[in-house]
């Protein structure tokens, strides 16, 4: 069992001000793992008050140091990846080769993506020809709360806190109460980096604590939230009294457009987007739609590549999936599943309960559906496990209709083979993000949606200016050189 009690607040692991013990629990075996303290108003108050102190000297500091200490940061994770990978791994079910694989190098990657947007930026530049001696400069916009979410734990804190940190902000951290290890060796990674005392600190907590007590306080310029949308609409309206900047990355419901002409492998590719983390993903291709001269061949096709998915414990090696977070995921993800089957969807692989060979652990069977219908409520609501539902349509106008009729508006998907039908498509669908058959965005691309799936964009130089106020300025003597710092 694992013992984590304390916060790291200016630059030191202190004690609670109040102990209440919560357990983390192991969902490949329902057994708990580690214990934490949630944190309350003293803590939360120490952390924003360590950060307070610290945000003059830490914006003044040189960026080229403040890059520095980004890239030791970077050093910390490359000597301790098997330690991040195993936390992960066992507090929210990722499997080990997936943990080691995917999940815990989210932060290498957005790390560096930063610094290349780092080392574009222009912090003071001139507005235009026009206006010679008008210079528009970024700063830093103060003490920023960071709420992070389970299910890509390390993926959110390092496109909250890398920026934060390189634009010159100082922050406190709150992660998910049921994945929070993570997050401590991520304080780890600061401490043994030599960020200054105050610059970054973790309180351990839950959404109605700490995630209040952060998005109320009048000392927190900004809050940068990512989990459900029920919760971004009360960040909101929790922040809307301090008038505080707030970004939020909240759910989804992906369409998945899939063409006649689309290639060979796009079905099965559609599939095993959906199941990786056992669909627990923002991102995730839910709703597959399908043009009807190929829609009974793809149904037959994606029942059999999710017969095909393993699902095992996160402790064992393979391409297998995990469990799903927790018993609370658990009972939502079966209801969604008896629903549809209610609703006349048809069941063509999966299905309630636990897969065969399991009677412990938070384990889905991946489910496909067919023949759903939009209003549907498997349609409609983010479930957020390994469940796809099937449409069918006709035309490329339907498909449009379909996809866009949603609240959600993070990532849609296209398949065609047809570069024009792909471009208007990309352009049509209302959503921050569209891949198309099967490419990944550019390093350096930003991650956001639109509608009720929030307006953060994070990543690269948008993510950077998410942290940074703009500040115009007449009158500049232009014959003055502009500082590199």
């Amino acid at each position: 069992m694992i013992i984590r009690r304390d916060f790291y607040i200016n630059g030191a692991w202190t004690a609670p001000a109040t102990p209440r013990d919560a357990q983390v629990i192991d969902p490949s075996t329902e057994d708990a793992c580690a214990v934490i303290s949630l944190g309350g108003q003293a803590d939360t108050d120490a952390a924003v008050a360590a950060a307070l102190a610290a945000f003059p000297a830490w914006a003044a500091t040189p960026r080229a140091e403040r890059r520095a200490a980004v890239v030791r940061i970077l050093q910390q994770y490359e000597r301790r990846l098997e330690d991040l990978s195993q936390a992960i791994s066992m507090e929210m079910g990722s499997p080990i080769d997936h943990a080691r694989g995917s999940q815990a190098p989210c932060l290498p990657w957005h790390l560096t993506n930063f610094l290349t947007a780092f080392d574009q930026m222009e912090w003071v530049r001139p507005l235009g020809p026009h206006a010679p001696d008008t210079m528009i400069a970024q700063e830093p916009i103060g003490v920023v709360g960071l709420i992070t979410p389970w299910n890509w734990p390390m993926n959110q804190i390092a496109l909250k806190v890398i920026p934060a940190i390189l634009a010159g902000c100082t922050c406190v951290l709150k992660p998910s109460e049921e994945s929070p290890l993570n997050a401590m060796i991520f304080a780890e990674f600061c401490h043994d980096a030599g960020l200054p005392a105050g610059v970054f600190n973790l309180v351990n907590g839950d959404g109605v604590g700490v995630g209040s007590q952060l998005s109320t306080h009048p000392d927190v310029q900004m809050i940068s939230f990512t989990g459900s949308t029920r919760a971004g609409k009360a960040i909101s309206k929790a922040a809307a009294d301090t008038l505080k900047r707030v970004t939020l990355e909240l759910g989804g419901k992906g369409a998945n457009v899939i063409f006649a002409d689309a290639d060979d492998e796009a079905v099965e590719r559609g599939v095993r987007h959906m199941m990786d983390n056992s669909g627990q993903s923002c991102n995730a291709p839910s709703r597959m739609l399908v043009q009807r001269p190929i829609y009974d061949r793809a149904v037959t096709v994606a029942a059999q590549v999710a017969d095909s998915i393993k699902v095992g414990s996160a402790h064992q090696a393979g391409d297998h999936i995990g469990p799903v977070v927790s018993k609370r995921q658990w009972d939502q993800i079966q209801s969604y599943i008896q629903k549809g089957i209610d609703e006349g969807a048809r069941l063509v692989a999966g299905g309630t309960g636990l897969p065969e060979g399991f009677n412990r652990g938070f384990y889905v069977k991946p489910t496909v559906f067919a023949d759903v219908t939009p209003g549907m409520t498997i349609e409609r609501e983010e479930i957020f496990g390994p469940v796809l539902a099937m449409i069918p349509f006709d035309t490329e106008a339907d498909a449009v209709r379909i996809a866009n009729d949603s609240p959600y508006g993070l990532t849609h998907y296209v398949q065609t083979q047809d570069g024009a039908k792909r471009n208007r498509m990309a352009l049509a669908l209302k959503a921050g993000m569209v891949q198309t058959n099967g490419r990944s965005r550019g390093a350096g691309a930003f991650f956001g949606g639109m509608k009720s799936s929030g307006r953060a964009r994070e990543g690269g130089v948008w993510g950077l200016e998410e942290f940074l106020e703009s500040k115009a300025i007449s009158g500049w003597d232009v014959t003055q050189p502009l500082s590199s710092e």
